[in-house]
């Protein structure tokens, strides 16, 4: 969302993340470098723009030929310091991201926490004996340098077309992009045509070493809940109350809509700390609603409110994929630089 009457902040912003970035550009201030292969997925605007999808599915390829670790800040959590995610972990020690990361894959792979990406880098690659690792929401932290920058931008609000904060919602110019090694355009629609994605290629004018990539969000066919699952398809029969804390649920209610028109949406900010009184809400709208009923949510938001007995048994989740265009090619990419450093 455009706010263009804050454009003399921008102005100020700009200059101050300008002057950040050149400073590392010039080496005044230090980047830290690894000789174990590391991947930075990040983007240059606030908001979702798939990056936890797309962690899922780098971890989990890459978990099949490498000791993969994935290193996030972990948001929202009330804990400080690095710390690996387990079976004793909770949202609250450890941020809702890692913990959606641990309960989907378990032990395939090492999650852990740190909000000084530079010590926990080397502390998780060390104490782990990691051959890979991944960093979340890595790309303005750039106390650290990844051998690989995997930069997203959303379909439907890309960079190309957004401004600097606080006008528009972008962290840093778009200048940024070329600190990029792979752009990945995210949330596409099934039918992208190919005349679609050399537009996008024209706006996004990547460098010689840049490769573009299309990726869509897979919705699976069932929703989870605590012990059962459910078809998608059944929805229909259902009144359904679907609960959200993520940066922009369009796409979600629009795939929802596919099947069931009944939705009533409580929508909550971006890594929403649900409360009792929350849940109280959310109680009294459920019991508004009809003789068959379910609550909904997302594989996120899920990993914070099946904490509620009330609603542990009551809710289910929509676990969602990465397909990825030309993910032969994509996956080579990543192969090659792993396997040169």
């Amino acid at each position: 969302m455009k706010r263009w009457y804050l454009y003399p902040f921008s102005l100020g912003y700009h200059l101050g993340t300008s002057i950040r970035n050149r400073m590392y550009d010039w080496g005044l201030f230090s980047s830290s470098k690894f000789r174990t292969p590391i991947i930075g997925v990040g983007n240059l605007s606030v908001g979702g723009s798939g990056k936890s999808p797309m962690v899922m599915y780098l971890a989990e390829y890459l978990s099949k030929y490498y000791r993969t670790g994935v290193l996030s800040r972990g948001y929202g959590r009330v804990t400080k310091g690095y710390g690996i995610v387990n079976y004793d972990s909770n949202y609250k020690l450890v941020g809702d991201e890692p913990m959606q990361l641990f309960e989907r894959f378990r032990n395939r792979f090492v999650i852990g926490v740190c909000e000084d990406r530079v010590f926990g880098a080397k502390k998780i690659i060390e104490d782990m004996d990691l051959e890979v690792l991944l960093l979340d929401d890595s790309y303005q932290h750039r106390a650290i340098k990844p051998g690989m920058n995997l930069l997203l931008t959303d379909y439907n609000d890309p960079y190309f077309k957004d401004f600097i904060l606080p006008a528009g919602d972008l962290r840093e110019s778009r200048h940024g992009m070329s600190r990029a090694n792979v752009i990945m355009v995210t949330k596409c629609p099934d039918d992208l045509t190919e005349e679609k994605k050399q537009y996008y290629i024209s706006r996004i004018r990547p460098q010689h070493y840049q490769k573009v990539f299309f990726s869509s969000i897979a919705y699976d066919e069932n929703i989870m809940g605590v012990d059962s699952m459910m078809p998608v398809k059944n929805l229909d029969y259902y009144d359904v109350l679907l609960i959200t804390g993520i940066a922009n649920p369009s796409q979600l209610l629009k795939e929802i809509s596919k099947y069931n028109k009944k939705v009533k949406h409580l929508q909550y900010k971006d890594h929403h700390n649900f409360t009792d009184d929350d849940i109280k809400k959310i109680s009294a709208e459920y019991k508004k609603l009809g003789e068959y009923k379910v609550i909904l949510t997302t594989e996120k938001d899920y990993v914070r409110l099946k904490t509620f007995d009330y609603l542990r048994n009551k809710i289910f989740y929509w676990p969602i994929n990465v397909e990825i265009d030309k993910r032969e090619d994509f996956n080579q990419i990543i192969q090659n630089y792993v396997r040169k450093v």
